[in-house]
């Protein structure tokens, strides 16, 4: 089972490394990560997606808040949260396919980014299912590159 746990941490040197050494060392596996500012610039929120059954996720949140630099905790349970991921990927086309690939990307109501000869650089953000389909649509048209953000996730209360 995917879980998201939100954690808020003090924006100091080390905190990532000692969230990602408690996974590692505990043989817990980071599906995404994300770690950005907050508006509060002396504090962090990482966005982090793993898996694992109830007991498991139970155990990661009690280490998580025994660990240095740690302000809240938060495993996020279905629609208790918004979330959504950023994706960059470089498309090939022709002559003949520039335009279905356009069309695509218009109704997923994505970004043409970057335009050449034989590629287009697409900018898709959305939730998990959404930013899915939409690559699941470019692989016929063949994926030269592409990069994600991860889970970004706010709780909506």
């Amino acid at each position: 089972m995917r879980h998201t746990i939100s954690v808020l941490v003090e924006n100091k040197f080390g905190a990532l490394t000692r969230v990602a050494g408690l996974f590692s060392g505990r043989g817990y596996n980071i599906d995404t990560l994300n770690v950005a500012p907050t508006a509060d610039a002396t504090t962090s929120r990482m966005t982090i997606v793993t898996r694992g059954d109830d007991a498991t996720l139970e155990q990661i949140v009690k280490q998580l808040n025994k660990l240095a630099d740690i302000i809240k905790v938060v495993d996020f349970r279905e629609g208790e949260y918004v979330d959504r991921e950023l994706v960059l990927v470089k498309v090939s086309v022709d002559s003949n396919s520039r335009a279905e690939v356009m069309q695509i990307t218009d109704i997923f109501r994505a970004k043409i980014v970057d335009v050449q000869p034989e590629t287009l650089t697409i900018e898709v953000t959305g939730d998990e299912g959404k930013v899915e389909k939409f690559m699941e649509l470019m692989k016929s048209f063949g994926i030269l590159e592409l990069t994600r953000t991860g889970k970004v996730a706010l709780g909506r209360k």
